[in-house]
């Protein structure tokens, strides 16, 4: 399969020094600061910034160029290919990194579908471990293809901590979500991962697991945040994954595992030292993101010119007119 549109290096180098690592737009709203997201609190709606942070082992390691565009590029393609099974949260867009979004009471659970082994779900079996709860079959493989779609739900936790596994029976249990809410929840997660899925596969290309997050307004059940991002989702290609899987070796990762790996390789798991990246390291995470996103939708990905992010976005807002 050929990409659409390979991505330039030079405008990747020209727009590092612009990488967007923090927004301050405190008089659109109230803040909150996400991993990824900034967002502000604007009556019955929030602006969502998405930056160009990289977050692993649910730490900001580095910041991409043109990773937020790319980022919010994806999403609101499947958004727009989700809008059929659940309603979600964007309301328009302002600029390339800015979504205007309905403001929602987010529950606290995030929901992962597993269609493979892998990542932390392969780290909690191989140290004999359920996987939220679920027990899987004895000598399984990494990056092996389950028998059917597994919900693995975890924890969110707050800024700088650590999300957990938990189990289904324990969101019930505790009751964190309602047993009804729960259900349509579950469902819902299983119905998007099918359907993104078997579109992927038209493509050559393996969804092999994917983290979604609800909310709810005035008792209906919403889609928030992201959805099928690289950030939230491990996708890979099609055509060699039997073969490399035979082999032992790793599939062809079209997302951000391979960041993951490289900080695993230097002993960086989440908590210490951040290792350093150099400037070319953080191009080519930028150009494998962009790539990897075209090969995904099968569409290009329009980026702006290089140039002052901040100062695009400032522009888009105050050109937006929002209401208070």
């Amino acid at each position: 399969m050929q990409n659409p549109n390979e991505v330039s290096k030079s405008a990747l180098h020209a727009q590092l020094p612009y990488c967007v690592t923090e927004t301050d737009f405190a008089s659109f709203g109230d803040s909150y600061r996400g991993k990824v997201r900034d967002n502000y609190a604007r009556g019955s709606s929030r602006i969502m910034v998405t930056t160009d942070r990289l977050s692993c082992f649910d730490r900001v390691v580095t910041a991409i160029p043109y990773k937020g565009v790319t980022l919010q590029a994806l999403a609101l393609y499947w958004f727009s290919r989700a809008a059929h099974i659940i309603p979600h949260h964007v309301e328009r867009v302002l600029d390339p990194q800015i979504m205007l979004v309905t403001a929602c009471e987010v529950l606290p659970i995030e929901v992962v579908v597993r269609g493979y082994l892998a990542g932390s779900a392969w780290r909690d079996y191989e140290a004999g471990r359920a996987v939220s709860g679920v027990k899987l079959a004895n000598r399984m493989r990494r990056y092996q293809k389950l028998s059917e779609p597994i919900l693995t739900p975890s924890t969110k936790a707050a800024a700088g901590d650590h999300d957990l596994p938990i189990s289904e029976q324990e969101i019930i249990a505790q009751k964190i979500i309602a047993p009804a809410l729960w259900t349509k929840v579950a469902r819902t997660a299983q119905e998007l991962f099918a359907q993104a899925s078997d579109e992927v596969k038209k493509r050559g290309l393996i969804l092999a697991d994917t983290k979604y997050e609800f909310g709810l307004k005035g008792g209906e059940l919403m889609l928030v945040d992201e959805i099928h991002t690289l950030d939230s989702s491990r996708y890979w290609k099609m055509d060699s994954y039997a073969q490399r899987f035979e082999s032992n070796q790793e599939p062809e990762m079209l997302d951000k595992e391979p960041t993951r790996q490289w900080l695993l390789a230097q002993g960086f798991k989440g908590d210490g030292m951040i290792p350093e990246f150099t400037a070319e390291h953080r191009c080519a995470i930028g150009e494998h993101y962009i790539n990897s996103a075209q090969l995904i939708t099968g569409l290009q990905i329009e980026l702006p010119p290089a140039g002052d992010s901040m100062q695009r976005m400032q522009s888009a807002l105050t050109n937006a007119a929002l209401g208070s």
